[in-house]
């Protein structure tokens, strides 16, 4: 039931996306031209503190006109391991500096349109390093009890795709007896969270 694709050609492209149409083949034969956006790799952190709350930001979203609670999360940067562009964007989104962080998931958060990849990492701890370094990005930064997180979904309040998933992993660690604490758990994945990101690893991105 694989799907074969015959071409591709970009429709347009920038420094952030690719926005390309295919030639795919579908499993009866049948043809059709499909969209899709490729996109650099994005990197994100979930902070958590010895009170069991996670370091959150409100902002608005200016696509779907809503409100919501989000991880901080954006771009790596050519040459940037994720990891790195993980705690980069934590401290630039809510001034605080995560402690040392480890792999929790990857997320692709559109893939019938995008190869969109978030590499989301988990930290125990933060320092408060100051402000955010752009005021722009969030309209509060908050540690918000983990004990909260249901209620925010089923209200609405955390629509995020990657956010939601990131977070329900953690809650799923915290309940007893979980197979997903990270004492407990062996993780294997099919991406290196370790492998610095570089434009040539997206051959057909801007060509």
């Amino acid at each position: 039931m694989r799907w074969q694709v015959h071409s591709e050609r970009s429709l347009y492209a920038d420094e952030w996306l690719d926005i390309r149409t295919a030639d795919v083949e579908l499993p009866d034969g049948r043809r059709i031209d499909h969209r899709l956006i490729r996109t650099a790799p994005g990197a994100g952190a979930v902070v958590t503190d010895a009170r069991d709350r996670v370091l959150l930001i409100r902002r608005h979203r200016f696509i779907t006109d809503s409100w919501g609670w989000e991880i901080p999360l954006g771009w790596v940067d050519e040459g940037e391991m994720p990891r790195d562009a993980a705690a980069r964007e934590a401290e630039e989104e809510t001034g605080w500096r995560p402690g040392p962080l480890r792999p929790l998931l990857s997320i692709q958060p559109s893939n019938g349109l995008s190869d969109s990849l978030h590499h989301i990492y988990r930290a125990d701890s933060a320092t408060h390093i100051g402000p955010p370094s752009d005021p722009c990005e969030a309209e509060q930064v908050e540690w918000v009890p983990l004990a909260d997180i249901r209620r925010l979904i089923d209200n609405g309040e955390i629509v995020c795709g990657t956010t939601m998933a990131s977070l329900l992993h953690v809650l799923l660690e915290h309940l007893p007896h979980s197979p997903l604490r990270p004492e407990d758990i062996t993780r294997e994945t099919n991406y290196d969270p370790e492998r610095r990101f570089l434009l040539p690893d997206l051959p057909d991105l801007f060509s």
